[in-house]
């Protein structure tokens, strides 16, 4: 038997950062993957298909040069799912390839089969070639999740599909119902309005994305309903059916009828365990196959831990990232830091999203007091340059001290912006770095300074109505 100190099971973004972190620090790691493919579901169904086909969507539709050049403006005039689907399976292949090639040059042993637990430091991996059983001082449960699945909603691979079912569509559909208002759900449809489908997206809670900042979801909700999106927002489908000419009817529970072309289920995702035999090393997931972990990672079994979708929220490839890194760097005795509280959230709709730090929801019920600047990208240079119309950037930062406490961004480049504030977060920075700070002209950037200005001119205000007053 085969002796590892370190067991890591799944090869997404989780456990690939945690197999070469325990690489680096000069283990024995070997890394169990059921696909034939390394990458997990990250590279070869969600976060980089779902993102290359964004791409190819604003290339191939032209949208991002349309107010520009004019609304009819596209470089191809009849996109169909193969040339989106072209350019995904290029993608897909380099990062493989890439995985492939950081994990041979560490010395990791890849493992190609199902795992299961044989006991709390034993895992056997079942595959065509056979069974082997290999033993670990330390295991790393990485696998990831799969979407979700609902009795209501009967899901046939062609007009009714997951969110890994998307290229199994036998054409773009002219109306897309597509129900679930989270990222996924909320990704999807921006993707397809802008393809020019009539997309009808359904939601039981009373808006999109909860964790983000309100000003940001509405102003998204604007921009969607401007693209023809039609929102069923506080509705939950009751029963889908597919009619004998083809088409598809979502039954609300409000006795409301919705029809499309297709339908496209992202509710939720669960995770990977079925098979894992957690039980045979003393744990268990709850029902929506989560394991529960302590701050370092740590499950209720010293020897196992568990990092990335399968712990749940926030579900992002960049924080799994960082949580198998930080997971198997303390389980080996190593000093790793890392803040939770500053990690930005990227959210690849049309336009996207992007923040950290806190929203004003979560301060006003800390009763906080801040003030909040805006700039938006119609103002900057850069941003008529491109032709987004819709962007802006907010700072919000203590009244007080001054302190950056959030940023919350939505435009074009808003995922790569992001990490301007987030420096600025991490060290415990104040909003006046901006006023004093030179940025390249004509950039995107310059949103901070004109940001800052807007917010401390909102300060200076009201200092100057209490002088007066008092």
């Amino acid at each position: 038997m085969q002796h590892f100190d370190l067991i890591v099971i799944g090869s997404g973004p989780g456990g690939q950062r945690g197999a070469i972190q325990g690489a680096k620090l000069g283990k024995r790691v070997a890394l169990i993957e059921k696909r034939e493919a390394v990458g997990g579901s990250s590279i070869n169904t969600g976060t980089i298909p779902s993102k290359t086909m964004r791409e190819a969507v604003l290339h191939l539709s032209g949208y991002q040069v349309q107010p520009i050049y004019g609304m009819n403006y596209r470089v191809k005039d009849k996109i169909t799912i193969e040339d989106l689907f072209f350019r995904v399976q290029q993608v897909v292949r380099a990062e493989g390839s890439v995985m492939q090639s950081q994990l041979s040059r560490n010395g990791i042993e890849i493992m190609h089969g199902m795992a299961s637990f044989t006991d709390a430091t034993h895992v056997k991996v079942t595959s065509e070639r056979g069974v082997a059983e290999i033993e670990g001082d330390k295991i790393l449960v990485a696998v990831g999740t799969r979407p979700a699945a609902s009795s209501k909603v009967p899901i046939n691979g062609r007009t009714i599909i997951n969110s890994d079912q998307i290229f199994a569509l036998p054409k773009i559909p002219k109306t897309l119902i597509v129900v679930g208002g989270g990222v996924i759900g909320v990704e999807y449809a921006c993707m397809f309005a802008v393809l020019g489908v009539r997309v009808i997206l359904i939601e039981k809670q009373p808006r999109l994305l909860a964790f983000a900042d309100n000003e940001i979801v509405e102003a998204l909700g604007y921009h969607l309903r401007d693209s023809r999106v039609t929102f069923r927002l506080n509705e939950e489908v009751d029963s889908v059916e597919e009619l004998p000419d083809g088409t598809v009817v979502a039954n609300l529970k409000s006795k409301k009828r919705v029809s499309g072309d297709a339908l496209l289920y992202a509710v939720g995702r669960q995770g990977n365990v079925d098979g894992l035999d957690l039980a045979n090393a003393g744990l268990a997931a709850d029902d929506r196959g989560r394991i529960a972990v302590d701050l370092d990672y740590r499950t209720s079994v010293p020897s196992v831990m568990a990092v990335g979708d399968v712990i749940g929220f926030p579900q992002l490839a960049s924080v799994s990232m960082e949580q198998g890194r930080i997971a198997v760097g303390k389980a080996f005795g190593a000093m790793v830091v890392s803040n939770p509280a500053n990690y930005p959230y990227g959210i690849y709709t049309i336009p996207e999203i992007s923040f950290v730090g806190k929203t004003e929801e979560q301060l006003t019920q800390e009763d906080v007091p801040y003030e909040v600047g805006i700039a938006f990208y119609r103002e900057i240079a850069r941003g008529a340059i491109r032709g987004d119309s819709t962007g802006r950037l907010k700072i919000i930062f203590h009244r007080e001290t001054h302190h950056i406490m959030g940023v919350h961004i939505i435009g074009e480049g808003a995922s790569e912006l992001v990490h301007i504030g987030q420096a600025v977060l991490s060290m415990n920075g104040t909003v006046d770095y901006f006023v004093n700070t030179v940025f390249n002209y004509p950039t995107l950037a310059e949103c901070y300074k004109a940001a800052a200005f807007n917010g401390l001119n909102k300060l200076s205000k009201f200092e100057q109505l209490e002088e007066y007053t008092s």
